[in-house]
């Protein structure tokens, strides 16, 4: 049974909700699951903007059916050829042997790669090229490395819509609800939204600068991504968050503590100066187990907040293992523009804060504090932490 929703009279959503797959791209947990969207355009020829993974693949295909009748299916654009939006694009090409495919050249390339059969129904685009449908024109705006080298986005000139890609997508399955205006998203999206970002996305902050620069030109009245809810209204509120997220600037004036611990005295150390700071009226404060929390919310956190305490215990000469994952993630992801305290804890030899200290220095604009706080085996008296809670809360207030 089909399952669309109208967008505007000419465009119908044709994608599907996957709450099954427990990690997406085999790596990022997504317990609320997530969207695969999809797009007809019913014009003097029918449109599809994106395709779908194979894990929707049956409902995408029903809808896409539902939605086209008994016409056939013109043009396909692609914006991104990854897998989850392009899986099912040879399955496509089999029901619609007629269809013409719009795609960069990288894109083309990649479809060669993946063994599509579109050698002879390719129509390449580069920046600035149109398209006519009919009463509908599109324009397409270039977007390398958000997040993939192929990438693309169409703007529909005559209604104002952006069809975005993975840009301004989030985790998490739709419940009928397809438009920002529907949900309260500050309270049920935004965390889910950013750790998409953060994760999927964050590395490239130069490259989404870029795609805002020009995306700043066009008459946005809606933006259609491939995950998550379609915007059609406070685009301000969107824009500041990815502003803040793509330029490495902090969400919130807010305190991280992250503390990775084997017998439960680091963790006492950490939740002291969570205590401590909310005692001096820094009260933004949340706490992680680096051991018990997946990578991709930690990343997502030390996105939003502007300082971060690093609480580790030594092994075997070295980082605790989990938070040198943390660390690898923080640099792969190109994380910058942070306030970072460290507390070091060693029973035999207490090595790991030189070694988070040397890890935090080769990324770029930290601000590693220099009042580290040393413990051997456990924390002996409380002047370090409140010389460390002081200069933190110091700091923020600046």
């Amino acid at each position: 049974m089909h399952c669309v929703r109208k967008v505007t009279d000419d465009l119908t959503w044709v994608g599907a909700s996957d709450r099954r797959l427990a990690l997406f791209e085999n790596i990022h947990p997504i317990p609320e699951g997530v969207s695969y969207n999809s797009y007809v355009l019913m014009d003097q020829q029918t449109v599809l903007f994106d395709a779908a993974d194979w894990s929707v693949g049956p409902q995408f295909l029903e809808n896409v059916a539902f939605v086209l009748g008994d016409r056939p299916l013109d043009v396909m654009v692609i914006n991104h050829m990854e897998p989850d939006h392009a899986a099912t694009l040879g399955e496509l090409i089999l029901r619609y042997p007629d269809v013409k495919i719009i795609c960069t050249a990288k894109a083309a390339m990649f479809m060669q790669q993946y063994e599509f059969d579109t050698a002879d129904r390719v129509d390449i685009v580069k920046e600035g090229d149109t398209r006519c449908f009919g009463k509908h024109t599109v324009t397409f705006v270039i977007a390398p490395m958000v997040h993939w080298p192929e990438v693309m986005v169409t703007y529909d000139v005559t209604d104002g819509i952006l069809f975005s890609a993975d840009a301004f997508g989030s985790f998490k399955a739709l419940d009928g609800k397809l438009f920002n205006d529907e949900v309260d998203y500050d309270r049920n999206w935004i965390d889910e939204n950013r750790r998409y970002y953060t994760n999927i996305v964050g590395k490239y902050g130069p490259q989404v600068q870029k795609l805002l620069g020009k995306a700043s030109g066009l008459d946005i009245k809606m933006i259609c991504p491939v995950h998550g809810l379609i915007w059609r209204s406070d685009f301000a509120y969107l824009l500041d968050k990815y502003q803040k997220w793509s330029t490495y600037e902090p969400e919130e004036q807010a305190v991280m503590v992250a503390y990775a611990s084997m017998y439960g005295h680091t963790e006492s150390a950490a939740n002291i100066i969570a205590q401590k700071l909310v005692e001096r009226g820094v009260t933004n404060v949340v706490m992680y187990d680096v051991s018990k929390t997946d990578k991709s919310q930690l990343i997502s956190e030390t996105f939003r907040v502007s300082h971060v305490i690093l609480a580790s215990v030594t092994y075997n000469l070295g980082i605790f293992p989990p938070m040198h994952d943390f660390l690898m993630d923080m640099k792969a992801l190109n994380l910058q523009n942070r306030t970072v305290a460290l507390i070091e804890n060693g029973t035999w030899a207490c090595k790991v804060g030189a070694l988070m200290r040397k890890e935090l220095e080769s990324m770029k604009k930290m601000n590693v504090l220099e009042a580290d706080v040393t413990m051997t085996s456990t924390l002996k008296n409380e002047t370090e932490m409140d010389a460390l809670a002081d200069t933190i809360a110091a700091d923020m207030k600046k």
